[in-house]
């Protein structure tokens, strides 16, 4: 990675400032997927082992820029403490008299966590004065929310402007896995993507339409391109809007070395529903009124070999509604088929890794991003704030 990380300075016994991604779905007060703040330990851990005082930075959720009480980080706070095996300390503010105090007051490998971020309106305004408050606490800043660097708010581009920076491991471990694959992809390599819009993915279909030697296509995106290709795709989602953006694709992917692979075969329902009617179809004779809601069990098959044949894999994106039993075998037959590639697998993180947890196969994959819309960017080609503000190795 050309950034310069953690281990490239000297932080022993350092106040450090971490934008960590604790951006984690609660239950009734209580985190039900911890992934992201497993992600963020190896940093923590390290910062402690060289006796540092970490004072931890993180959003969660969509606050109106006030506190309420739905995206309080107490309850991460708790399950952070229980991984690392210390208290965890965590503030009702996020900047102030009381956080400075709090944070004079630490002893080395002390972990201070202060309230959600969005709390306060100017965090994603990157304002200044927020920025100033935050960079009183510590001696250097360190970014190690990759999924959050798409943002230019105050805790993820702003203290990089005023204090020493560099990345945490999380931030290396994404960037360095996201460009490799960008950079020098093993061949074969075989890209899938799922989701909804043609139109959100566009801009990384065609990016990979350059760069693989096959994109397999899944989920409702899939029936804007059969429409695109004048199929009957029934009451399928399509978005309207995305069929000439599809046809275009299919014309480049025509005049490429890529092959742009779509379902032969669908599972339908007369209902978008659990118990609904189910039958597998032609992916490009759905039924009138009947919906297609996942990839079919011909093209779950095709999709495994080419998954498991290629050298390397990107995912993004469910095969189906993958929440719903009766829709979820495709997604279910790649993520099985990504567990059992002998190539390099990185997952693209969003419903995918929601997925792939789900299954218990996670630690299966080579690199699973905690990224969601910052890989994409990342993709696209985009300059990420959060990864470039940040100083480059020398």
């Amino acid at each position: 990675m050309a950034k310069k990380t953690v281990k490239d300075v000297d932080v022993a016994g350092k106040r450090v400032l971490v934008r960590v991604d604790f951006n984690v779905p609660l239950k009734e007060g209580r985190v039900t997927d911890d992934t992201r703040i497993r992600a963020a330990l190896p940093t923590i851990e390290y910062l402690r082992e060289q006796g540092c005082r970490v004072i931890l930075m993180s959003h969660l959720g969509r606050p109106k820029g006030a506190p309420d009480p739905a995206f309080m980080l107490d309850p991460v706070a708790m399950r952070l403490g229980q991984l690392l095996g210390v208290p965890v300390r965590k503030l009702s503010e996020i900047s102030g008299p009381g956080v400075e105090a709090a944070a004079a007051g630490m002893g080395p490998g002390d972990v201070l966590l202060l309230e959600n971020s969005r709390f306060d309106p100017r965090e994603t305004k990157n304002d200044p004065s927020l920025v100033k408050e935050l960079a009183r606490l510590g001696d250097l800043y360190v970014n190690d929310a990759f999924s959050a660097a798409h943002r230019a708010h105050a805790t993820t581009a702003g203290l990089a402007s005023v204090l020493p920076s560099v990345a945490g491991l999380q931030m290396e471990q994404e960037v360095s896995a996201l460009d490799g694959l960008l950079r020098e992809p093993k061949r074969p390599f075989v890209v899938v993507l799922g989701g909804a819009k043609v139109t959100d993915k566009i801009k990384v279909i065609d990016r990979f339409l350059d760069l693989a030697d096959q994109v397999l296509i899944g989920g409702a995106m899939a029936f804007t391109f059969l429409k695109a290709q004048g199929h009957s795709v029934g009451a399928s989602k399509v978005e309207e809007e995305g069929v000439e953006v599809a046809a275009e694709a299919l014309k480049k992917a025509a005049a490429s070395s890529c092959r742009l692979v779509l379902p032969t075969d669908v599972v339908a329902a007369d209902d978008f529903s659990e118990d609904a009617a189910t039958q597998v179809v032609s992916a490009g004779a759905i039924p009138e009124g009947w919906m297609g809601l996942d990839i079919g069990p011909e093209t779950a098959k095709t999709y495994a070999e080419a998954i498991v044949g290629a050298a390397e894999v990107f995912w993004n994106g469910p095969m189906g509604v993958f929440e719903m039993a009766p829709f979820a075998a495709g997604t279910r037959a790649v993520a099985e088929a990504m567990a059992a590639s002998p190539g390099v697998t990185v997952l693209g993180g969003g419903d995918s890794v929601s997925a792939v947890n789900k299954l218990g196969l996670a630690d299966k994959m080579d690199h699973v991003s905690m990224g969601g819309g910052a890989s994409l960017e990342f993709i696209e080609g985009a300059e990420l704030p959060g990864v470039v503000s940040l100083p480059d190795k020398v």
